[in-house]
C-alpha cells in the first residue's frame, strides 16, 4: 500500500494581521510535512496578487505549494502572464478551476470550462505543471445530472489533469461511488478526498448550502443539539471527521486534502490522530 498524500488549503489574507496570523498557522500545519500548500483564487480573479503574494512566500520557505488558477473572466493573454509569474516563482502544481462567478457577473472570457483551461496549460506550459482539477462526488450544484457533471469531469482529466480534488463531503459512501464510476469512465489519475474539519456549525451550514456539499441530517442533528458549546461542537467533529478520513484511507483514497479555513487546530488534531 502506498503512504497517502496530504495537503492543506489556505485562502489568501486580505489584511496585514491575516497575513501575520496565516504565517503563524502555516508554521505550525508545516510541521506535520504535508506534501504541498494550495492557495485559492478568488471570484473572477479577485485575490489574484494575494494568491500569487502567498504562493511565493511559501515557495521561499521551502515547501511545495499550489496556486488556485479560475478562468472565469480571462483571456488567453491574462491566463498566459499568470502563468508565466508562477513559472517565475518557480511554482510547479496548479489547481485548475472554471470558477465561481462573481454576483452580477456574466459569463466572460475566453475559457467557458475547467478542460478548456487545463488544455490552455497544457498547450503553453507543457509538463511543466502538475495539475489539479476538481471532482464533486454529490455533483457539482450547477450540474444538470449526476451523470453530465461525471462526464465534465471526464473532459478535464482527459484534457491533462494530473489529479484531482473532490470538494468536501461527510458521505464517504458518496466518495467512493464517484471513484468508482470515474475508474469505469476511464479515469486512472488519483482522486484525491477534500476534507473539511468541523468547527463551527452555523458557518459549515453556510458553505454547505454555496457549494452544494450535503451535511447528513443525524450530524446536522447533533450539531444543532449542542447550541453555542463550541467545544462540544469541536469533540463532536474531530470524532465524526477523522472517523471517515479513516474509512476513506481504508477504502483506497490516495490522500486527504484539507480545507484549514487558515486555521491549524482542527486540521492538526485529526491528522495526529491518523499518523
Amino acid at each position: 500500500m502506498t503512504t497517502p498524500d496530504f495537503s492543506i488549503e489556505f485562502f489568501p489574507p486580505k489584511t496585514a494581521e491575516g497575513t501575520e496570523k496565516l504565517r503563524a498557522t502555516r508554521a505550525k500545519l508545516a510541521e506535520l510535512k504535508p506534501k504541498y500548500f494550495s492557495v485559492t483564487f478568488g471570484a473572477g480573479g479577485t485575490t489574484q496578487q494575494g494568491t500569487l503574494d502567498t504562493v511565493t512566500e511559501i515557495r521561499r520557505e521551502g515547501h511545495d505549494a499550489a496556486p488556485h488558477l479560475s478562468c472565469v473572466g480571462g483571456t488567453r493573454e491574462s491566463i498566459r502572464t499568470i502563468l508565466n509569474e508562477f513559472k517565475a516563482n518557480d511554482i510547479r502544481r496548479l489547481v485548475a478551476l472554471r470558477g465561481d462567478l462573481p454576483s452580477g457577473y456574466g459569463m466572460g472570457g475566453e475559457f467557458r470550462y475547467a478542460n478548456e483551461l487545463v488544455e490552455f496549460i497544457r498547450a503553453e506550459t507543457g509538463d511543466w505543471f502538475h495539475i489539479e482539477v476538481a471532482a464533486y462526488p454529490e455533483m457539482h450544484p450547477q450540474a444538470r445530472s449526476p451523470q453530465d457533471d461525471l462526464n465534465s469531469f471526464v473532459r478535464k482529466m482527459n484534457a491533462g489533469a494530473n489529479a484531482a480534488i473532490t470538494q468536501y463531503f461527510y458521505n464517504a459512501d458518496a466518495y467512493f461511488r464517484f471513484t468508482e464510476e470515474a475508474r469505469k469512465a476511464g479515469v486512472t489519475a488519483p482522486i484525491v478526498a477534500g476534507i473539511m474539519p468541523i468547527t463551527n456549525s452555523t458557518q459549515l451550514q453556510r458553505f454547505s448550502e454555496m457549494c452544494g456539499a450535503e451535511i447528513p441530517r443525524w450530524i446536522r442533528l447533533k450539531l444543532a443539539s449542542y447550541g453555542d458549546d463550541t467545544a462540544s461542537i469541536k469533540a463532536f467533529g474531530l470524532d465524526v471527521v477523522t472517523a471517515m478520513c479513516e474509512r476513506l484511507l481504508a477504502g483506497g483514497a490516495p490522500g486527504l486534502h484539507f480545507y484549514s479555513l487558515n486555521q491549524a487546530a482542527a486540521t492538526t488534531a485529526i491528522w495526529q490522530r491518523l499518523v
